[in-house]
């Protein structure tokens, strides 16, 4: 469409029309200044000729005045006759060669005339070929681009079903570890109260303390990793939304053994 290309088989390199039309133009000019030339010559060959013409009926007039002066005006004339008759002759001649030569200038004229118009005629055929399949193309890239805008659609829409099933899984798994966290949590805060219960007593208070402590180092270690497990369940589930990839994993979780 841009003409960056050789136009085949118009043109066997890039140019080559519009050469054509410049050596086209070339000759034209040629073909105008030779009719212009040949113009200025008939045109000063009449002009002669009428001058010419002017002085012998002059010269006739003259006759009634004087023989001597007839004759003198004879030689004259014989004279201008010859000179003119001589000039004639060449501007004969010239005539030939100027009608010659705008004859073959006529003849590339009419040669160029008809090749351009073949190249035109093609040129068309061409065009019309091109622009066929030019529409063609716009169609199927019309078709094209309404199924990519469709296929972008639809891959947005699945990326949201991804980001959702994603954050609905980590939510899960966030909840169940939160939940068995929390069910270890409870079950130790009882086994606790149970011993600070059996505690009460004087004699069983210094042989219970140490379970004591090690039961509420348990259940604030657990609290602690209840904390960090829903931190890092919302910070991947945060991530999720906002377009990351590659974070549908579990949190790792520290097995605490049992005082």
């Amino acid at each position: 469409e841009t003409n960056t290309l050789p136009f085949h088989p118009f043109e066997n390199q890039q140019g080559d029309i519009l050469r054509m039309e410049k050596e086209h133009q070339v000759l034209k000019e040629q073909l105008r200044e030779a009719e212009e030339k040949f113009e200025q010559l008939q045109s000063r060959s009449l002009e002669e000729i009428g001058a010419l013409e002017e002085l012998l009926k002059k010269s006739i007039e003259e006759t009634e005045v004087s023989q001597h002066e007839l004759d003198w005006f004879h030689q004259d004339s014989e004279a201008q006759m010859k000179k003119w008759q001589q000039e004639k002759k060449e501007n004969r001649e010239n005539l030939k060669a100027l009608r010659g030569t705008v004859k073959k200038h006529s003849d590339t004229n009419e040669r160029y005339l008809k090749a351009i118009d073949d190249k035109e005629k093609q040129y068309n055929e061409c065009l019309n070929t091109f622009l066929e399949t030019s529409n063609k193309f716009a169609n199927e890239k019309g078709t094209l681009e309404e199924l990519i805008k469709k296929s972008q659609d639809e891959s947005k829409e699945c990326e949201k079903r991804a980001v959702k099933a994603e954050v609905s899984v980590l939510q899960t798994w966030k909840e169940t570890e939160i939940w068995k966290l929390k069910g270890t949590i409870a079950k130790a805060e009882r086994n606790l109260r149970m011993l600070k219960s059996l505690s009460s007593s004087a004699s069983a208070a210094p042989v219970l303390k140490s379970q004591i402590d090690s039961w509420e180092i348990f259940i604030s270690n657990v609290k602690k990793q209840l904390e960090k497990v829903e931190a890092e369940y919302e910070e991947k589930i945060e991530l999720v939304k906002n377009g990351a990839r590659d974070c549908l994993s579990k949190v790792e979780i520290v097995d605490f053994p049992w005082p």
